[in-house]
């Protein structure tokens, strides 16, 4: 008995092994069923013509077409074999219908996404949005469609979530411009509102001081720097003196004022993490043989696969120099076009404008609460129906006034609507694809007067060696006496909303309103995300918050250090980890720590783990972790203690606007230490801190110790001081957006690997370990062969394909990789549906 026990064991055993293994065989086939054709022969209906897909050893694609509209047809297939979930999520984002995939954990981003109506928006002006390209945007659907057709088995992302993709539309391109918006501006309008909040609550001296808006980093393009601020006499603000429950005698809100839950006021400074992008350029003059060089590195949320794809697009087109297009770059998957990149004649890159593209109102809404009131403003009222996976759906109400729709609702029946440059009609077209054919400067310059996308910085240069910046995309047109700095009303509202000295009505936006700096008037051009013009320009334009000047700073310098420019001089500018910024806090920190002597015991810890200071930010210093961290330590206290005036009540949670130049606060405050200034809670013995203030001695210094203890003990309960290194905590984290979905291997599978990744917010080489540049590029138009690209996460978004995650380690080591494609290792032929071969003569690699 016993024996045929055991033998109807090792059966059930084996039988359950056999079926595990089928399961197995099966998932893997399915898995690999999702690969893309890499050779052979396929066919492509409607097109016109043969084309070809060529890559080269790191997957990088060229697309040789006979027309722009068989060329975009092929580029559609070959993004949605390689990218099709990315380029799903990339419309499902403006259009909120994550849910509708990922179940209720997308609701709240679907939530504040579908506020915007993004969707209906695009359905009602697609003609606009397209407008001659429409040809384009359909040929580059249907090829996305056949190419996802074309898959053994659908991408493997469903698999995982179990749903179905949904067919490509030329609007799901428009989407995929707006989720760009989304990503680049700040559709929530966050700083601007929580200033407007604090107004009340803050002495006018002190509220000045939060949003003063330069340093001594800033390196505009024209005008100067703004300066580090000037402190307040303690005539105008002293915190000793306004006590968190006196805040009232400055002027407290309004009594119906409606507050929510903002973030922690100690919360890490987002402004540090260098939110934006870099590019630079030199004209002709300043090169060995007259050509123009750009550089351009766009910073923006890294995952595998890249946001990115790198492709080279070739057809005949009689716009074109020569009658023939022949341009290279970083297309985004899901928009039929190159995004930056070159065409043998004008090359071009971007970075983020933060120009101000919002603007709240007050409104009282004429809905059934207030019908009869005076002045109130009509609303509109919409129904958005949310599908959730895996339960009902959500009916989602939005009101929308000619201002915008309504965002935050008060208790006094009062309302703030938005206005949003991405609302508008005008707001998008794909104007950009017309740099394919620009002949030089003065042509590229043209099409952007008509180019219409979240508005940034172009720099751009041509073959003759003129260089250029301007913006591109919508400028806000705001009539005269209109701030958008702060919260306005409406003409019929009149003075109701507090707000009298700013009214507003609707204003529009146009594309052509841009300043232009260019050759000959200037031959070194940067930006970096902070201010790049003065004066009435500026004010113009004003500040959608724009960046602490120090990236642009480092990167004049690097320009102006040398008279004569190649590719890789430009590169090393990319890669400066120099810290500049940093430097002059590590002589803080020392300089603090020898004056406390030994009653500073953390400083003390602190200044001599930090004493090797080398600066840079070197994933082997343990300096500049250590004086980083105390940095940002002492920027949170002083915010805390600039923004306890405003606590007026215990139960009021405050939101620290987070300015990024929040450094030319900081600064002459640790440098000059005024008393009157010093946080009340270093400043007063701790019997009197909610009371009249009893001094205490050196409050600084206890401010500054107080910083260092937590840094020092934060940092010790990781392990010994003297070893933690930069590097181990800037590490790499770049993975799939599914890879925690996946238990056990998911993060093993779908993330790049775990290396210690140089570089910081504050830095040219910006990087974080899932934030930093996306793209590098140097290229001079007309020798793209030595141009130079990197990207991180890869071509393909299959784990399996040879193309995942490669270059990925030429980004990570800064190493001048090629800008044009290499030798083609794969080949497919697309033919048209009347010419094509026998579809199982096709070949997979």
């Amino acid at each position: 008995m016993r024996n045929r026990w055991r033998a109807w064991s090792l059966r059930a055993l084996l039988a359950l092994a056999v079926v595990a293994l089928a399961i197995v065989a099966m998932l893997w086939w399915q898995l690999r069923g999702s690969l893309p054709d890499l050779a052979g022969t396929r066919t492509l209906p409607g097109l016109e013509a043969p084309a070809t897909i060529q890559r080269d050893a790191l997957g990088t694609v060229t697309i040789t077409a006979d027309s722009e509209t068989d060329a975009m047809r092929a580029l559609g297939w070959v993004h949605a074999q390689e990218r099709y979930f990315e380029m799903d999520l990339m419309r499902r984002l403006p259009a909120g219908e994550l849910s509708a995939l990922f179940g209720e954990r997308a609701l709240d981003t679907d939530r504040r996404h579908r506020l915007h109506r993004m969707r209906a928006r695009v359905d009602a002006t697609l003609a606009e949005v397209a407008g001659a390209r429409m040809p384009q945007l359909r040929a580059y659907a249907e090829g996305a469609n056949a190419g996802l057709a074309a898959l053994r088995a659908r991408p493997w992302p469903y698999l995982l979530l179990r749903q179905p993709p949904a067919p490509w539309t030329p609007a799901d391109s428009a989407l995929v411009g707006f989720s760009m918006y989304f990503d680049l501006q700040d559709a929530g309008n966050a700083r601007e509102l929580t200033m407007h909040r604090l107004g009340p609550r803050l002495p006018p001296a002190l509220l000045a001081l939060v949003a003063h808006d330069g340093s001594r980093w800033d390196a505009p393009l024209e005008g100067a720097a703004r300066g580090d601020a000037t402190l307040p006499d303690a005539d105008a603000v002293d915190l000793r003196r306004l006590d968190v429950t006196d805040a009232g005698d400055v002027g407290g809100p309004p009594a119906a004022m409606a507050w929510e839950a903002p973030s922690p006021p100690l919360a890490p400074a987002a402004a540090d993490l260098g939110w934006g992008s870099n590019n630079f350029a030199v004209g002709g003059a300043l090169t060995t043989d007259g050509r123009a060089l750009v550089a351009d590195d766009m910073h923006l949320g890294l995952r595998a696969p890249n946001l990115w794809f790198r492709a080279r697009l070739r057809y005949p087109d009689a716009r074109a120099p020569g009658g023939r297009v022949d341009i290279t770059g970083f297309t985004l998957p899901g928009l039929p076009a190159v995004i930056v990149g070159s065409n043998g004649h004008i090359a071009w890159g971007f970075t983020n404008s933060y120009i101000d593209t919002l603007d709240w109102q007050r409104i009282v809404p004429c809905d059934a609460a207030a019908a009869q009131a005076p002045g109130c403003t009509p609303l509109r009222r919409h129904t958005e129906t949310i599908a959730v996976a895996g339960r009902a759906a959500e009916v989602l109400t939005v009101d929308d006034s000619d201002w915008g729709p309504v965002v935050h609702r008060e208790v006094d029946g009062g309302a703030l609507a938005l206005r949003w440059t991405a609302h508008l009609p005008s707001a998008l077209n794909f104007g950009l694809a017309d740099f394919a054919h620009a002949r030089d400067l003065d042509d590229a310059l043209a099409i952007a007067d008509r180019t219409a996308t979240p508005t940034q910085n172009l720099v751009i240069g041509d073959l003759h060696g003129a260089v250029a910046w301007r913006l591109l995309g919508p400028v806000p047109v705001r009539a005269p006496g209109c701030n958008g700095r702060t919260v306005s009303h409406s003409p019929r509202a009149g003075a109701m909303s507090g707000d009298a000295g700013n009214v507003c009505a609707p204003w529009p936006i146009a594309t052509d309103a841009s300043p232009i700096v260019r050759t000959p008037d200037a031959m070194r051009l940067w930006t970096a995300n902070s201010r790049v013009v003065d004066g009435a320009d500026f004010a113009r334009l004003g500040d959608g918050g724009a960046a602490l000047g120090i990236r642009a700073w480092q990167i004049r310098q690097g320009l102006d250090a040398r008279v004569r420019f190649g590719e890789r001089d430009l590169l090393a500018i990319q890669l400066d980890d120099r810290a500049l910024l940093l430097t002059q806090w590590q002589g803080l920190l020392v300089r603090a720590a020898d004056a406390a002597g030994t009653d500073a015991t953390a400083l003390r810890a602190l200044a001599d783990a930090a004493a090797d200071w080398r600066g840079r930010a070197a994933v082997d210093s343990v300096a500049y972790r250590i004086v980083r961290a105390w940095r940002l330590a002492v920027h949170a206290r002083i915010a805390d203690g600039l923004l306890a005036p405003a606590r007026t009540t215990a139960g009021d949670a405050i939101a620290w606007p987070d300015p990024p130049n929040f450094e030319g606060v900081v600064w002459p405050l640790v440098s000059q230490r005024p008393e009157h200034l010093l946080p009340r809670r270093f400043a007063c013995t701790p019997q009197t801190q909610q009371g009249r203030c009893a001094p205490v001695a050196d409050g600084w210094t206890a401010l500054l110790e107080d910083a260092a203890r937590e840094v020092r003990d934060t940092l010790q309960a990781e392990g010994a001081l003297a070893q933690r290194t930069w590097g181990e905590h800037n590490t790499a984290a770049i993975c799939h957006p599914l890879a925690a979905a996946i238990p056990f291997v998911g993060r093993r599978a779908l993330c790049m690997p775990a290396q210690p990744l140089p570089g910081d917010g504050t830095v040219p080489r910006v990087q974080a370990p899932a934030f930093g540049a996306s793209q590098r590029m140097v290229v001079a138009p007309g020798h793209e062969a030595d141009g130079i690209a990197h990207m991180p996460g890869g071509q393909s978004g299959h784990p399996l394909s040879p193309f995942w995650g490669a270059g990925h380690d030429d980004w990570v080591q800064g190493r001048a990789s090629p800008f044009l494609p290499g030798t083609a290792t794969h080949v497919l032929q697309l033919q048209p549906a009347h010419r094509a071969a026998p579809t199982d003569s096709a070949r997979r690699d």
